[in-house]
């Protein structure tokens, strides 16, 4: 088994030469993240050469008006003599090891193949859409008093990322984005911003690149989008339309179910990309007990799990969900409910049902009816709009 531990400084030219090959990136490596946002884990041969590599991200993700510490993974990669040797597995059990140490509750990733990480006890719970409009098929939509719009600057993104929180917070899975890479810089991190603003108070905005040209091909992408109101999200594909003569295509990741996608003729949507992602808990007492809970939600459960990789997850508990709380706690009673790791993330996240995983294997039952398991599922699905 290959030695795994935590890369230093000096080490990082050679994580990311790794990472290079893997993925095919630019040759120039950028500069170092800060350390303290991040953990990066090196795999080394008996020779003591560098096989593989993985990142946990600093994260936080919203659960129901609530914060849950996160490790979510990025850049796993594996020398490709390496590969099919244990080295991504001996990564990953070290990095879910090192991410409960610091205290983080759940994680999220987007695989390149997902056979890997089912493996290690990941699912795949959601995916990343984007899509492609005719932009002439956005309704136009001219803005009346009090709504104002207008170009944003450099200054105006710390309130964008207010707004962000604003719509995120009450939903599931979605990143706080108070990771130090989501922080605000000097310059816009697009062409253009616009915002919506209702008596000087910032409603919507969106932010987009250009794109090259003005024929058939142009496009006009739109990176982060978002409004608190229909009147708002209205003024923002108004003027997202407006671009009709010059940008044919507009390009855009929706959140599913927000004020924007309201207003998007999703009808004409054509998917110019779709990026699956995966969930674990790193710690299911942590995953339960720090996230939010609908509040009309009541009940309780006993089941059983098995964690192969966290193996501090696997045993007997007690779910107790009530008032928007909840509690897991570890029993010596036995269990008719038996959830493998990748059945509680698919439960988790709102992804599947009890019944549904008994059919695929995930969950083996004694009683005729193991619906009771369901009390993990409560509240909605949880998404992703942030590629990592």
């Amino acid at each position: 088994m290959p030695d795994v531990r935590e890369l230093t400084i000096d080490e990082m030219a050679d994580a990311w030469q790794l990472g290079r090959l893997a993925f095919g990136a630019d040759p120039q490596p950028p500069p170092l993240p800060a350390p303290t946002s991040r953990t990066t884990y090196g795999a080394f041969d008996h020779a003591g050469r560098l096989v593989g590599k993985a990142v946990d991200l600093h994260d936080e993700q919203w659960w129901t008006t609530r914060t849950v510490p996160a490790a979510d993974v990025a850049g796993v990669a594996v020398a490709a003599e390496a590969r099919g040797t244990g080295v991504a597995r001996a990564l990953l059990r070290a990095l879910l090891r090192g991410a409960n140490d610091r205290g983080a509750a759940v994680s999220a990733l987007y695989p390149t193949t997902p056979a890997p990480y089912r493996a290690c006890g990941w699912d795949i719970t959601g995916q990343l859409r984007t899509l492609d409009l005719p932009t002439a098929a956005l309704p136009r939509h001219r803005p009346e008093a009090p709504l104002t719009v207008r170009a944003g600057t450099p200054a105006d993104l710390t309130a964008a990322a207010d707004l962000y929180r604003r719509v995120a917070r009450h939903r599931n899975g979605l990143l706080t984005r108070t990771h130090p890479r989501f922080t605000p810089g000097d310059e816009l991190p697009y062409d253009g911003l616009t915002l919506v603003e209702h008596d000087d108070d910032l409603v919507g905005y969106a932010g987009w690149d250009r794109g090259r040209g003005y024929g058939p091909g142009a496009i006009l992408t739109v990176q982060d989008i978002l409004a608190t109101t229909a009147e708002a999200a209205r003024a923002l594909v108004g003027v997202l339309a407006s671009w009709h003569s010059v940008t044919p295509k507009l390009r855009v990741t929706p959140l599913p179910g927000d004020a924007v996608s309201a207003q998007l003729p999703l009808e004409y949507a054509r998917e110019h990309e779709r990026d699956p992602w995966m969930h674990r808990p790193v710690d299911v007492v942590r995953a339960v007990q720090t996230r939010g809970w609908p509040n009309h939600t009541r009940g309780q459960v006993t089941f059983t799990l098995t964690d192969d990789l966290a193996d501090w997850n696997t045993g007997t508990w007690h779910l107790a969900v009530a008032d928007g709380d909840a509690e897991l706690r570890r029993v010596t009673t036995a269990a008719d409910l038996h959830l493998t790791v990748r059945g509680f993330a698919l439960l988790y996240t709102g992804t599947a049902t009890a019944r549904t995983l008994a059919e695929n294997g995930l969950l083996r039952h004694t009683t005729p009816d193991p619906s009771a398991l369901d009390l993990l599922a409560a509240g909605p699905p949880a998404q992703l709009i942030d590629y990592f």
